[in-house]
């Protein structure tokens, strides 16, 4: 028997500040959205990113 894949979702975590896309992640679908610190490129310092879907 073959084993069953586990559902992954990719998920982009985009600035709050700037808007722009600088993280891909990949997750299990479910639970809460993700909001972590990330350094932005732009702004040069890291800022709060949220989770987005495509």
């Amino acid at each position: 028997m073959a084993k069953s894949k586990k559902k992954v979702e990719t998920v982009f975590l985009v600035c709050e500040e700037t808007g722009d896309y600088n993280y891909t992640v990949r997750r299990k679908p479910g639970g809460e959205k993700l909001k972590l610190k990330k350094y932005s490129p732009r702004l040069r310092r890291h800022t709060v990113h949220n989770e987005k879907k495509k």
